[in-house]
């Protein structure tokens, strides 16, 4: 969600690439979800660290906390950040329970990631 929360508000200044250490193949379709209802279209795909091996970055933001512990060592050219968000994907619950779980997220990217991206 990040990367299409930048690329859609901020991509005057900034360009977000959003990848995991242990992508599923899929981008969650709450995700998809959450981002549709704040007017962002979602055209990313489920992406590897991997794929950026040889990029260098500003900035590489991790936004879950097993990715802090999990990022690779050169993927960190840049200045690194930690933005501790819950992984939606892993809430419990009914549909709307888990849904809650990602517009949370989705809200808290929408509040924070701009935030630390002024001040870089």
């Amino acid at each position: 969600m990040a990367e299409a929360i930048v690329n859609a508000h901020l991509s005057a200044d900034w360009r977000a690439f959003s990848a995991g250490t242990e992508p599923t193949g899929f981008v969650h379709s709450k995700a998809i979800q959450a981002l549709d209802e704040v007017g962002i279209t979602h055209i990313g795909e489920s992406k590897s660290t991997e794929k950026f091996r040889d990029m260098d970055f500003d900035m590489v933001v991790t936004v879950c906390d097993d990715a802090v512990k999990k990022c690779p060592v050169w993927l960190v050219r840049g200045k690194r950040v930690q933005l501790g968000f819950d992984d939606p994907a892993k809430a419990q619950g009914t549909d709307q329970e888990q849904l809650a779980a990602f517009r949370s997220v989705r809200d808290a990217i929408i509040l924070k990631v701009p935030e630390l991206l002024e001040q870089f």
